[in-house]
């Protein structure tokens, strides 16, 4: 099982970010952290690197379902999207896969609800 969805967009870097957080919020994930790797890396060690940004999406009423299910379901959390782009201009959406990263932690009632998770955010790929 993949751990994670990516594909790559015509879309610029700043419009991938603006349309794959339009998707998410479509399907009741909000960004609750980002970080920009770029910058951190360039304001932390002095390192020129290319524009790549995690998004920590998060939809408040899987989160609490899950932390209901399994105190330790935060270990999963925020489910994280990545857009990046690559050298030769292209970029690239990566989507956390739920149940990949639930399946390591031994808890059949937290994987059922990981698969409803992963669906939602299969929904959003497609429509990336």
């Amino acid at each position: 099982m993949n751990l994670f969805f990516t594909k790559l967009t015509d879309l610029t870097f700043d419009d991938a970010i603006v349309h794959v957080t339009s998707i998410l919020k479509e399907h009741g994930f909000g960004i609750i952290t980002e970080i920009d790797v770029k910058e951190t890396l360039k304001k932390k060690i002095d390192v020129d690197f290319r524009p790549y940004r995690i998004l920590g999406a998060c939809n408040p009423s899987f989160a609490h379902n899950a932390l209901q299910t399994y105190d330790k379901a935060g270990i999963m959390m925020p489910c994280n999207v990545i857009v990046q782009q690559h050298d030769d201009g292209k970029v690239e959406i990566t989507i956390i896969n739920p149940d990949a990263a639930a399946s390591n932690l031994n808890n059949k009632a937290l994987e059922d609800f990981a698969c409803e998770v992963t669906k939602e955010l299969r929904k959003v790929f497609r429509e990336i």
